[in-house]
């Protein structure tokens, strides 16, 4: 029996990691594959904002998950302290005493292998599988693996295939600076940002797609304008331009949804609306739609309240709240009187725009004989007494 095995911090598992199991499997054409998440990896601590060895084994598990020969091994994460690899191996060894036992490493694995926790423990009781990372990798390879089957009778196989550079580090800056969608897994990615692991913030473009789905046809220009409007105040005041296209994005994103679907909503969320909402869509959408944004997108605190309050509004607002209650006002698309003035306010004082907002909207809602909610009364008042 063959039993080839594939460890790693997969933090997080990325598209590279699956073609090297692939690539290996076809050349060494194992019985048995093992992929390994470690625990504690010993070479280096874990970057701030990785996820626990169990999301990270999870993470993995969605990764291999078309990959049917990959078995998911979680031993490293039944033992306690660091994950070394001579344990693994000898762990294996007593679970499968008449294996050849092969592991699948990368060229930087081979070359710094001398480094390892008793490493010649892991030659005599296995086989290495070496798979370029980069290209012109291949002739450094042969090299270091004649050297180490000259001075240590090491069985080391060379896998001459192409090679897929990419690596978890780079997986992770992407991550950060609002990329990845188009280089992890579907699901590895919607999970990761979901949860916010490694400090992710979702990629736009895949943002706008999902919520997007969301909405009927006809609020797509809205949200759009909503998103283009908010990144551009952001810009003019000092806001992050980012945070100001998550909340412009989703911040209607349950605004479809009739009123049975909204309780339903606040039930799963613990939502409890108060009489004037629980009669008006306009105000629980914006409460819906932050809960949701957060349970799908993970969207942190401060884009959480841009949503929540894009409607009404309340006193003493953050900047990212103004800026999403006025880009919903003034986007493009919408056309009012008195919304020029407004949209020029917006750029000149933005307090003072936020008192002309409320009040034009309260108006609004008089003329209307609709009856405002106080949050927003409480706001005009609070912008008000000044402007």
């Amino acid at each position: 029996m063959r039993l080839a095995f594939y460890g790693g911090s997969f933090n997080p598992p990325h598209p590279a990691h699956v073609r090297a199991c692939a690539l290996a499997c076809e050349s060494l054409k194992p019985d048995k594959l093992l992929v390994i998440p470690a625990a504690t990896p010993p070479h280096k601590p874990l970057p701030e904002g990785s996820p626990d060895a169990a999301e990270r084994m999870e993470l993995t598990r969605i990764a291999f998950r078309n990959f049917p020969m990959a078995e998911i091994s979680g031993m490293e994460l039944r033992r306690e302290g660091r994950s070394y690899t001579s344990d693994t191996v000898a762990e294996l060894r007593r679970e499968y005493p008449d294996a050849e036992l092969v592991m699948i490493m990368g060229t930087d694995m081979l070359l710094t292998f001398e480094e390892w926790h008793e490493w010649r423990s892991i030659l005599s009781e296995a086989s290495l599988a070496v798979l370029p990372r980069c290209g012109g990798d291949i002739e450094a390879i042969r090299r270091e693996a004649e050297r180490m089957r000259s001075a240590y009778g090491a069985s080391i196989y060379v896998l001459d295939v192409t090679p897929l550079p990419m690596s978890s580090t780079s997986m992770r800056e992407l991550l950060i600076n609002r990329g990845g969608a188009d280089e992890l897994d579907g699901e590895v990615y919607a999970r990761i940002i979901r949860r916010r692991d490694y400090g992710a913030k979702p990629q736009l473009d895949w943002l706008r797609s999902r919520a997007y789905k969301c909405l009927k046809p006809s609020r797509v220009p809205h949200v759009a304008g909503c998103e283009h409007e908010a990144v551009k105040l952001a810009e003019r005041w000092g806001e992050d331009p980012g945070d100001a296209a998550e909340a412009g994005i989703l911040h209607d994103i349950t605004k479809k949804l009739s009123m049975p679907e909204q309780l339903k909503l606040a039930e799963k969320y613990g939502i409890v609306f108060d009489a004037l909402e629980r009669e008006n869509i306009k105000l629980t959408h914006a409460i819906t739609g932050a809960a949701l944004s957060r349970d799908l997108f993970g969207v942190t605190g401060r884009v959480y309240d841009a949503i929540r309050w894009h409607t009404t509004g309340r006193p003493d607002m953050t900047m990212l709240e103004k800026i999403i209650y006025l880009a919903d006002y003034i986007e493009p698309t919408r056309d009012f009187p008195g919304v020029e003035p407004l949209r020029a306010l917006a750029y000149e004082d933005i307090d003072a725009a936020m008192a002309l907002g409320l009040k034009m909207s309260l108006d609004e809602l008089d003329a209307a004989g609709i009856v405002p909610h106080n949050d927003s009364v409480e706001a005009y008042r609070w912008y008000g007494k000044e402007h």
